[in-house]
């Protein structure tokens, strides 16, 4: 690591595995194990000393620890972990960088018994919920154990010959079809030694054999016109191997996805409620990655512009909402091996991306995530249109050209649409959108979609409204105000009315320059000082 790593440092998240501590002058030990201990607990990450721990950070220096392989060989002893320490000399000051490994697969770490990981910017005991997830991973992959009193005539013929044919049409080995039926899904793994796995069961099993030896398998799709609790309009249950059950749900799905219709001058086009392709990768994903060790069933509750995907079982170890688009962490890998070979998924770990960037290009919100606690995973699909306008956006910027951007060039996409603030991760991903001439800058760290784009929309006006006035326009503003004020002078409370959008700090500067250029001078030192017309009279001094 160098001084450039340590500069990138100060951008990225305490929750991305960072922690960051002043410790000017020393820092305590005892607390350096328990850091260390509940990092190694969330995976491993890094603990930086001599920076300060908010936002912006700066290198303050540490004095800490001058003997590093003394504290390295502390740590070795107390955690058994071998934690590596770096000493980087920074301009500002000496930073010290401890990497901590991740504990061992399915053990969770402990001192004097105490179990600790982070929360906020405190440590607290681990939850029994995160013990348990923890615990869970020293289990065999369930999807790749075997069933040991199911056979062959346990798994549906359709569904096999079904997934060979999809086998053939996404890998284009036509040799597959003189195999015969168990020698097909040997070659997938999920017939082992001649064995079933429950991976097999629950993609290919019959109605029968799910109900004896996995009943969990199964999908319930409700229709509710409302949210009011009672029957649902409809409700059908599928208890088949999934392979045989995916159309199904869709096709009820569809029966209601009403087209949303919109009319901008002569273009009229009209979007799905719900989108295709997103509603089966939710569904996709919640039985690849539902926890089967749950006895509950998958719901696929649709509403009129909403639609629920609820999984047994939270999050998969190392996996938050806040990282579900780049980290992996298949709970049924053979499952999720399976679905990717019949094509049934463009390639493993890529579902929750596509989903995101299809709300995104329909202009609707980002998957919700407020039902997932420990024990479930909810995610709704909401299918309202947000802005019409933002679709021509898209249509200018051209299908052939979006099909090329990145998961992170469509989240700032959606980002600077909404006029919100881009987080440090996707600062990254700017330039190749400013490249296109799909974003401009629009000021310190902020951006806008391009002229370009609202000249296509004949919103040129808007445009400029967005984008605010010029500086010299700006500067003309506020010196028209001071010079219809002249006898009485203006405060500068009364200039920031001029130019509301402007922070105190920017209209200062605006004030200095025409100061500088010998139009305006202030008259007093206070708060209360007032800005008057012309240059500063010889012998005084403004504040």
């Amino acid at each position: 690591m160098n001084i450039a790593d340590v500069n990138a440092l100060l951008l990225a998240d305490e929750n991305e595995r960072c922690e960051f501590k002043e410790a000017k002058t020393s820092f305590n030990r005892e607390r350096l194990v328990e850091y260390c201990l509940a990092l190694a607990n969330e995976l491993g990450g890094k603990l930086i000393l001599g920076v300060t721990d908010r936002k912006p950070r700066r290198v303050v220096g540490s004095t800490a620890f001058q003997n590093l392989e003394d504290v390295k060989h502390f740590l070795l002893t107390t955690l058994r972990l071998r934690v590596e320490v770096e000493e980087i000399l920074h301009s500002e000051g000496r930073v010290l960088v401890f990497s901590i490994p991740s504990r061992p697969i399915g053990t969770p770490l402990h001192i004097d018994g105490r179990y600790l990981m982070r929360s906020g910017e405190s440590l607290v005991p681990m939850t029994s919920d995160q013990m348990k997830r923890i615990l869970d991973e020293a289990e065999p992959e369930f999807s790749a154990t075997i069933c040991a009193k199911s056979t062959l005539n346990d798994l549906d013929p359709a569904a096999i010959e079904l997934f060979r044919a999809r086998w053939i049409r996404k890998s284009g080995n036509e040799k597959l079809l003189s195999l015969t039926p168990e020698q097909v899904l040997m070659d997938a793994e999920l017939v082992v030694d001649g064995q079933i796995t429950y991976a097999a069961l629950a993609l290919l099993g019959t109605r029968q054999a799910l109900g004896k030896h996995l009943a969990q398998a199964e999908v319930v799709f409700e229709y509710r016109s409302n949210g009011a609790s009672g029957p649902a309009a409809q409700r059908e249950e599928f208890r088949q191997g999934f392979l045989l059950t995916l159309d199904s749900v869709w096709n009820l799905i569809n029966l209601r996805n009403d087209k949303q219709h919109f009319q901008d001058g002569l273009y009229i086009w009209d979007i799905p409620t719900f989108n295709e392709d997103a509603v089966r990768e939710a569904i996709l994903n919640a039985v690849c990655h539902r926890d089967y060790r749950n006895g509950g069933s998958v719901f696929v509750r649709q509403y009129p512009r909403r639609l629920e995907v609820i999984s047994p079982g939270g999050f998969p170890a190392g996996i938050t909402i806040e990282n579900i688009l780049w980290r992996q962490s298949p709970r049924n890998r053979r499952i999720a091996e399976a679905v990717a070979r019949c094509g049934l998924v463009e390639r493993a770990g890529q579902g929750m991306n596509r989903i995101y960037e299809a709300c995104i290009r329909e202009s609707k919100p980002a998957p919700d995530f407020s039902q997932t606690d420990a024990y479930q995973i909810g995610m709704t699909l909401h299918g309202e249109i947000q802005d019409a306008r933002f679709l021509r956006f898209l249509e200018k910027i051209g299908s052939e050209q979006l099909s090329h951007f990145t998961t992170h060039e469509f989240l700032v996409l959606d980002l600077v649409h909404r006029e919100q603030r881009l987080p440090d991760y996707l600062r990254g991903s700017v330039p190749p959108l400013v490249e296109r001439g799909v974003v401009e800058p629009a000021g310190r760290g902020k951006y806008m979609l391009s002229r370009s784009l609202y000249a296509f929309l004949g919103q040129k006006g808007v445009y400029t409204r967005k984008r605010g006035l010029d500086r010299a326009t700006e500067k003309e503003l506020l010196f028209k105000h001071i010079k219809d004020n002249d006898k009485v002078g203006s405060k500068l409370d009364e200039l920031m009315q001029v130019l509301p959008a402007r922070t105190t700090r920017q209209v200062r500067y605006l004030l200095q320059e025409l100061k500088d250029e010998g139009r305006i001078h202030p008259v007093g030192r206070t708060q209360a000082s007032r800005w008057r017309c012309g240059a500063e009279p010889d012998g005084k001094d403004g504040n």
